[in-house]
């Protein structure tokens, strides 16, 4: 799940999509989230995009690399090679155009993998002691999924537990806000799942919001109260 919301201060706010899929049916699905300098990351994705279209210019391109751990250091090329072209080189001045991303997805003869990509251009594999990233703001949002997540939970639990760990981080943080866009991997389908934006009117999204808000406030009201000594 991805947020949409891009920000340069307060009165420079825009909404940019953050999820990238290339799919091939029955050869791959690949999903990339980004997150940091929109330049960058919109940078990264045309660049991608590109070299699937002009023959030798990235060889393999995203669509032919044979492994999703080859796409992860094709991504992760890239990342650095943007940063560098856009900085002067400087410590300071690469900071400045940071970008992370998680990568997702499966190609036939392969397992699902899941990668973080920093903006130096290295990247770490999740795991079953770590089996979710986030990137971006997400120190709201991470201690609902670090209590709530079951690697057993159903396809309904797993989308409830995304959108409470999102509100959770859109009421404390306005760099994030609506439409979020939620996509589905099947393993081993190689084709795209289930996918939706949730928009600031969808009632699913009001519900889960509002019953959070309330759950919340019953769960703090049943604690026993302070009492002084």
């Amino acid at each position: 799940m991805a947020d949409t919301r891009t920000n340069a201060g307060v009165d420079n706010i825009s909404t940019v999509r953050k999820m990238y899929t290339w799919c091939k049916p029955g050869d791959r699905l690949i999903t990339l989230l980004s997150a940091g300098n929109l330049a960058t990351t919109q940078t990264v994705v045309g660049l991608l995009e590109e070299h699937m279209k002009a023959a030798g210019e990235r060889n393999p391109h995203i669509m032919e690399v044979p492994s999703m751990f080859q796409a992860a250091r094709l991504i992760g090329d890239t990342v650095r090679e943007v940063i560098k072209t856009a900085s002067d080189g400087g410590a300071q001045s690469e900071a400045a155009f940071g970008a992370t991303f998680i990568l997702g997805g499966q190609i036939a003869g392969g397992e699902t993998r899941m990668f973080l990509i920093y903006p130096e251009g290295n990247f770490i594999e999740a795991t079953d002691d770590s089996p979710f990233f986030q990137i971006g703001e997400h120190k709201y949002g991470k201690p609902i999924l670090v209590r709530a997540l079951d690697p057993d939970m159903s396809f309904e639990m797993a989308a409830k537990l995304l959108c409470v760990s999102f509100d959770s981080t859109l009421k404390s943080n306005l760099s994030v806000g609506l439409p979020l866009d939620l996509q589905f991997y099947g393993r081993d389908s190689l084709d795209k799942g289930y996918e939706k934006r949730f928009e600031a009117s969808d009632p699913y999204y009001k519900a889960i919001s509002d019953g959070w808000s309330d759950a919340l406030r019953a769960a703090f009201d049943s604690l026993p109260d302070f009492k002084r000594d």
